[in-house]
């Protein structure tokens, strides 16, 4: 099948670039961040991961990490450190969450892909296309796919939106890894070789690249292309719906739709009015906003979001900015 083929090629090439560092040669790790700064571990070369450092310190640094910083620069918590560095662990919670948001959006766009791909009967194609690289302040994450052309007609319901939604629960449920591999686009492209679109797509991010390479993920037997990177697992993901599809009209490989979807990590909990105004604006078809300004504080004694309304709320409804809690309402043009 497609999906094995891809999965043997992904393994094929993770257990070359492996082999890359035969002997065991140590580095040394800086931690960075609160209680950490000053504490040096020594790990393996090319085989030892920012999740491998969190396992040294303590069980609350394994569980919330979502991502990391190598010498300042975002690195997957599986991604094989390969040099002495300093590193600094990223949760919802860190002072600035900006790249694990976006992270998290990205992660919870491909969980949604992840579905899609196998959410039909065998007899029905199903081509994905890329992730758009929405900020969290659009209101939804996005998959844009193309289904196959007997579908073209086909008015998805909500007990469509709710099989889906229960499809990722499921994912999210066995906690799987996003296993990242950077590759040379000769790799990636004999990975997609069944898809003309994620080919052309793969030799886009090759050229925007100023190493020439694109990075693969792999979740369970899922493997994708990410723009960008994604967080430690599909366990951090907590509410995740599946909101709406969106007919987009007709592109270069048939109907594409966009499908939408709205999450809060596992550390985040909306209050129920919270999340029903987030429901609502996640169900509109995301695109270019004017924006107004919305605040939501953290309770100190909680993770739970609360509304702090300065000024009045337009239709829009509410988007999660977490960390800083702020909200924005973004009304329509």
């Amino acid at each position: 099948s497609v999906r094995s083929q891809r999965n043997a090629v992904f393994s094929r090439e993770q257990a070359r670039q492996r082999a890359l560092y035969p002997r065991i040669e140590k580095i040394e790790v800086s931690m960075q961040g609160p209680g950490l700064d000053g504490t040096l571990l020594i790990m393996n070369r090319g085989m030892s991961t920012p999740l491998s450092c969190a396992r040294h310190l303590t069980e609350h640094h394994v569980t919330n990490s979502a991502l990391a910083l190598v010498d300042g620069e975002p690195w997957p918590l599986h991604q094989p450190l390969t040099r002495s560095c300093s590193l600094t662990l990223l949760t919802f919670k860190s002072s600035d969450p900006t790249l694990v948001n976006q992270a998290y959006w990205r992660s919870c766009a491909t969980l949604l892909g992840q579905v899609l791909e196998t959410a039909f009967k065998d007899n029905f194609t199903v081509d994905l296309l890329s992730v758009p690289e929405v900020p969290v302040t659009s209101g939804a994450f996005c998959c844009d796919v193309v289904l196959d052309p007997q579908l073209d007609s086909w008015t998805p319901s909500e007990e469509t939106l709710r099989s889906l939604t229960r499809a990722a629960l499921q994912l999210i449920h066995k906690d799987l890894a996003w296993e990242p591999l950077e590759v040379t686009p000769s790799v990636a492209l004999e990975v997609f070789s069944h898809s003309r679109c994620k080919q052309e797509e793969v030799e886009e991010k090759a050229a925007q690249n100023p190493k020439g390479t694109v990075t693969l993920y792999r979740c369970g037997d899922h493997v994708l292309l990410s723009a960008g990177p994604l967080v430690a697992r599909t366990g951090l993901c907590s509410q995740y719906e599946v909101m709406a599809i969106h007919n987009l009209g007709q592109g270069p490989w048939g109907l594409h739709r966009r499908v939408q979807g709205l999450s809060l990590p596992l550390q985040l909990k909306g209050h129920h009015t919270v999340w029903r105004k987030l429901r609502q604006r996640a169900e509109k078809l995301v695109r270019t906003t004017k924006i107004s300004v919305f605040y939501l504080t953290n309770s100190s004694k909680s993770s739970d979001i609360k509304a702090e309304g300065r000024g009045q709320l337009r239709g829009g409804g509410l988007l999660v900015f977490w960390g800083q809690w702020s909200c924005l309402d973004a009304g329509s043009k």
